[in-house]
């Protein structure tokens, strides 16, 4: 066969103008029909009464209380779920152990089951009916319908996120740069705070990032272990939800516009760390 007569391959990058645009097209008008819209409607639904009822819905008592216990138990559960995430990767990229496998099994389960469920666990485990609830209950522990529940219930659905982002990247950068750091004398700590945290530190960044956003966020499994006691046990997703079936629709999308901006500063946190992460790892290659 002449070469004049092999078949041209074409890269998918040069289609044809009026499918790049179609395709385009078609990306906008789905992320605005079910992104932007919602989102914009939220905003506008929580300032329709005006500044001053919006402001006047997030100071109110049960709201403020939800908004604090919603920080606590994202302050409580990020850190857990840092060092939890530190330790699994370590181990998992750096060694070799029975097990390995049926550990990374675990880190997945949240990812596998519904959070509904996941509540459903810990109200079989520290319930009325169970061997451990009555127990604690009379050291005046307070689990179910208390905030080490909503607490619990809120490490259990997030503990992948910090392991699922570091674990990959610790693999791939391998133990060369710790074996040379023990050689030199460095003890382990030395060698992990200077040599370990350095090479993962955007990745840590962002999967703690990823964590807090799910924390703040968690409706399923918080809601079955909360009890959803006004003022007390809501979160601010219950306490919307509270709100909107009180036929409360301004105090309702004014707390679930503090929920969305939230959300905004992490997409955009996370945009940046993307950007810093994926030039750092270009950087490394050269």
């Amino acid at each position: 066969m002449s070469r004049s007569s092999q078949p041209k391959f074409r890269s998918p990058a040069d289609e044809r103008p009026l499918a790049k645009i179609l395709l385009i097209l078609l990306s906008l008008a789905f992320l605005g029909f079910f992104l932007f819209l919602p989102l914009v409607s939220v905003f506008v639904e929580a300032f329709r009464k005006g500044i001053g009822e919006y402001y006047e819905a997030l100071i109110e008592p049960d709201a403020a209380a939800a908004i604090h216990l919603t920080l606590m138990v994202a302050a409580i559960a990020v850190p857990l779920n840092l060092a939890f995430g530190l330790a699994a990767s370590w181990a998992i990229a750096k060694f070799e152990f029975k097990g390995k496998a049926f550990l990374i099994t675990l880190i997945d389960l949240p990812f596998s089951i519904s959070p509904v469920i996941s509540g459903l666990v810990y109200v079989l485990l520290f319930g009325s009916g169970s061997l451990l609830g009555p127990l604690l209950k009379s050291w005046g522990i307070e689990i179910l319908f208390a905030v080490p529940g909503i607490v619990l219930a809120t490490v259990f659905v997030t503990f992948p996120f910090v392991a699922r982002e570091l674990i990959p990247l610790m693999e791939d950068q391998g133990t060369g740069d710790e074996e040379a750091a023990l050689s030199l004398g460095a003890s382990g700590w030395q060698t992990f705070w200077y040599v370990t945290l350095p090479n993962i530190k955007w990745g840590l960044l962002y999967g703690v990032l990823l964590c807090n956003a799910r924390a703040m966020g968690e409706f399923g499994a918080v809601s079955v272990v909360s009890g959803r006691i006004r003022g007390i046990t809501t979160t601010m997703p219950l306490h919307v939800e509270i709100l909107y079936n009180e036929y409360n629709m301004v105090a309702a999308f004014a707390v679930a516009s503090l929920l969305a901006a939230l959300a905004l500063v992490t997409l955009a946190l996370k945009t940046l760390l993307e950007l810093r992460f994926g030039a750092g790892n270009a950087g490394g290659r050269h």
